[in-house]
This record gives structure tokens, sequence and C-alpha cells, in this order.
């Protein structure tokens, strides 16, 4: 089993959440582990965020999952993470406090020179800034 950190569009309700990904290939469902946050800033990509891990920067929001190792390359491909391609994501690992407990979890940043020209979600929570985004979508600001 492994643990991964899902901070975007692999959150539960969002275009490619985790548990339906798991369900369409046929896995086990990912278990939530819980709430977490990782240092970072967020970034507007149109459809979906990017993270630029960043100690010194304010909590970034997402979910844990304990997920069956089957699952990963599925995660790889809807992340577009290959081997020996340096794409838009990369697959790495971090800590992460869920509810008392440090787990080492694998997600997916964002290399810092692909945030040049994007917006900041100073909030740090996607989902949050999204819906607000989408309703209103004259307001792109990063709220």
């Amino acid at each position: 089993m492994l643990h991964v950190f899902v901070y975007g569009t692999l959150r539960e309700g969002e275009v490619n959440d985790i548990g339906q990904a798991a369900a369409r290939h046929g896995l086990p469902a990912p278990r939530l582990l819980g709430a977490a946050s990782v240092q970072g800033q967020l970034y507007d990509f149109g459809s979906y965020p990017g993270l630029v891990p960043d100690r010194e920067a304010p909590a970034v929001r997402g979910d844990v999952y304990e997920i069956d190792d089957a699952l990963l390359p599925v995660l790889n491909e809807i992340e577009e993470v290959y081997p020996g391609v340096e794409g838009l994501f990369r697959l790495r690992e971090i800590g992460v406090n869920v509810a008392g407990r440090e787990l080492r979890c694998l997600f997916y940043p964002v290399a810092a020179e692909s945030v040049a020209e994007r917006l900041l979600i100073r909030a740090g929570d996607w989902v949050r800034y999204r819906i607000a985004r989408d309703a209103a979508p004259e307001l792109r600001y990063g709220s």
C-alpha cells in the first residue's frame, strides 16, 4: 500500500476523482486517511492547479489516501508522468501530517519554472477557488 497527497483534480468530486479513477480500472477503492496540507504555492493552470513546494509558503490544502500499488500507474497516466520524461508534473515524495501521524506521501508538484505566467491561488485550496472562480468567471483573482 502507498500513501498519496492529492490537492487538485484528483480530490473527491473533481474531474479526476481518485476514487472514480480506481473504479474505472477495477482497482480497490482508495481509503481516505484525512485532510492535510503541505507548504507551497498553488497556481491556476485553467482546468487544474499546480503546486510548487516551498517550506516558507502558506499551506496548500489536500487529502491523503492509502492506495493499492496498482493505482499508481493510473495516477501517473492522469498526471502525464512517464519514466524518463520531464513533463509539467513530477512524481515526488513528501512528509505529511495526517491526524497527528507523519506519513511519507507521493504527490504531483509542478516545476517552479512552469508557473511564471500563472495566477497564484492565495487561499491554497483548489476546490474552494475553482468553485468561486467558475461561479464568477469575471473575477479571476487568486483568492
